[in-house]
């Protein structure tokens, strides 16, 4: 296929400039969409698919507390991140209130192998660097191989492992920024 946008038969998006923007409430249903095709890999490997799904699919309720960012493509979001700024709350105990947390992190699974991930990251470190942080926080695990491997990548070193989620190990992940 060579397309140089958005190509009909694969879905597939090429070539077109990629936009890094703030959220808007406008996004919020591509927003979930997004989150919830990123997750869909995982089924069957988390013990209560539903609620996490539940969770997921409200990816743009971070909004709330935190900025989002989206990664868009010919118009059509691909990509999404939530950053929670020191100090924010609600937070989860394991994460220190002065680091900010990279949170949800996902894009579309036609759209990965584009480096859009990387960029999304890359817009939480600027912010982090904004607000001053010594260090950015994470929580993901070993069943994420992609996007672990682009955390470890980037720097981030595992802190603590966390309680499990749904059957599942997590860890915090720290980037020393300073």
């Amino acid at each position: 296929c060579r397309q140089t946008t958005r190509c009909g038969r694969c879905a597939v998006l090429y070539n077109a400039a990629l936009l890094i923007r703030p959220f808007s409430p406008a996004d919020s249903v591509a927003v979930n969409g997004v989150a919830l095709a990123a997750f869909a890999q995982y089924e069957g490997v988390y013990t209560d698919w539903e609620m996490l799904v539940r969770g997921v699919g409200s990816m743009a309720s971070l909004a709330d507390t935190g900025e989002i960012f989206v990664a868009e493509r010919s118009d059509v979001v691909v990509g999404a991140v939530a950053y929670i700024a020191p100090g924010a709350v609600p937070r989860a105990e394991f994460f220190e209130s002065e680091w900010p947390i990279i949170r949800m992190l996902v894009v579309d699974p036609s759209a990965r192998g584009n480096g859009i991930g990387r960029k999304l990251t890359e817009k939480c470190l600027d912010l982090a660097d904004r607000d001053g942080a010594e260090v950015i926080s994470l929580h993901t695990s070993p069943a994420m191989e992609v996007a672990l491997s682009l955390y470890l990548k980037i720097g981030f070193k595992l802190e603590r492992r966390v309680p499990d989620r749904f059957g599942v190990p997590y860890g915090v992940y720290l980037l020393r920024l300073r």
